[in-house]
């Protein structure tokens, strides 16, 4: 009798995430090669639409054209669809196309929605999908009309509509693409730096998507009673708020020092926000100082939360490798949190992402400064950007050659996708019964 040599559904799962994403990216590409999608209506080269495509679906926000400049409505909307279905993801689109059309849901594809999501069990993956379809709508939907008031004053009444849901959606998929070139090509949100109402509309988009639809499950559930939430949702409320409180009291006082009251609060807020994925900007960051665009880089590389629609190394692997040093420092066995014993194969998934992402971070770094020829700040800075997929430049995604736009297109979507996951798509499970001998090795 032969050996069955199916594959793991996980590793299937992991393979069919991986190239959900690359159809995606293609078709999206290729619809942006349209004369209708561009607003001279000529053919936009394909290594700027493929740059675009990938930007956009892995909801990074790094531009090569100015989205409100550039692209005609009808591309401006093709980008608009990539954000939205890269944000939640490609599996849920698809579970939910499949309900539609009355088709049963089959357990691999249960499972495919569960490594997707990274939802804790396969058991009521669907109620969760449709709380997750629920949610988004009425998230986007009420950043929208919160949005209008502004836009119809600025824009208009009829482009006012189109402007506040773009800017919503692309909000709380922490996309960063914005239409503001109107006023100034790559401008970002700078001219609305001072409006207070717009900083915290954005932020809370940006903030209510980067937590992940797992936490906003249990608060729904939950409400107000802590203790009874998921360590997984305690563990992310508590590292998020930290990661916007602490960076922002930074760039408080050592990047903003010198501006009035109410833009020194916003900049700092904003940008501590907004670092973690988002890829808007309220200030010009090509006059930032090193320590504060080296801190934005750290920020970026951590991201948003797990099954949320940020990228990045994610704020729960950050806290486990936090916890799992503390423990060392305090000589204690055990890793824990929150009253609860965090398990070892965490812990060790968590290295391998940090040890991943740092790689892959200071390596690609290096290589755009030795290709262009810049700076190795503004290069990190760059690729920590793409990687975290958080969309915030320097100002030099334009000027870089094409070997580096290949390398930022590389990154944005091992950023989105999740490096783990294209390391299990590429590497079957070999795991095996036995266990050789085990020796020690002196470290530290």
């Amino acid at each position: 009798m032969k050996k069955d040599k199916t594959l793991p559904k996980s590793h299937n799962s992991f393979r069919t995430i991986s190239l959900g994403f690359i159809i995606l990216i293609l078709t999206g590409a290729l619809l942006l090669m349209l004369p209708i999608s561009s607003r001279s209506r000529a053919v936009t080269p394909f290594k700027d639409t493929l740059f675009t495509a990938i930007s956009a679906s892995c909801v990074t926000g790094l531009v090569v054209k100015d989205t409100a400049t550039h692209w005609s409505f009808f591309g401006q909307a093709i980008i608009l669809t990539l954000i939205q279905i890269g944000g939640m993801g490609v599996i849920t689109i698809g579970l939910m196309i499949t309900r539609l059309s009355g088709k049963r849901i089959g357990l691999s594809f249960r499972g495919m929605m569960q490594d997707s999501i990274s939802a804790p069990q396969v058991g009521g993956i669907l109620s969760l999908t449709k709380f997750i379809l629920k949610t988004t709508a009425i998230i986007e939907l009420t950043g929208a009309v919160l949005l209008y008031p502004v836009f119809f004053r600025d824009i208009g009444a009829i482009k006012g509509i189109w402007y506040a849901l773009f800017h919503s959606i692309s909000a709380f998929c922490n996309a960063g693409f914005d239409l503001m070139g109107v006023k100034e090509p790559f401008s970002s949100m700078t001219g609305y730096g001072d409006n207070i109402y717009v900083n915290t509309v954005l932020m809370l988009l940006i903030i209510t998507g980067g937590i992940g639809f797992l936490t906003w499950d249990d608060i729904v559930q939950h409400r107000h009673r802590f203790k009874k939430y998921r360590l997984q949702t305690k563990v992310v409320l508590v590292t998020s708020g930290l990661l916007i409180i602490l960076p922002a009291l930074f760039f408080f006082f050592a990047e903003y020092a010198d501006e009035p009251a109410k833009e020194r609060v916003l900049h700092s807020l904003f940008q501590s926000v907004t670092a973690r994925t988002a890829g808007f900007n309220t200030a010009d960051l090509s006059k930032m100082r090193e320590p504060c665009a080296m801190l934005m880089t750290v920020l970026m590389l951590i991201g948003g939360c797990s099954g949320s629609t940020a990228g990045g190394m994610k704020t729960s692997t950050v806290a486990v490798l936090f916890l799992a040093a503390l423990s060392v420092y305090r000589r204690k066995n055990d890793i824990e949190c929150f009253s609860r014993r965090i398990p070892e194969d965490i812990i060790r998934t968590a290295g391998a992402i940090l040890f991943m992402y740092m790689s892959l971070f200071l390596s690609t770094g290096i290589a755009v400064s030795l290709i262009d020829s810049l700076p190795l700040t503004s290069c990190l800075f760059e690729t920590g950007s793409a990687l975290g997929t958080a969309g915030v430049t320097l100002g030099i995604t334009t000027s870089l050659s094409l070997p580096s736009h290949i390398i930022l297109m590389i990154l944005m979507f091992a950023g989105r996708v999740g490096g783990l996951t294209l390391i299990y798509a590429a590497f079957a499970s070999n795991s095996e019964a036995s266990r050789l001998p085990q020796e020690k090795i002196t470290v530290g």
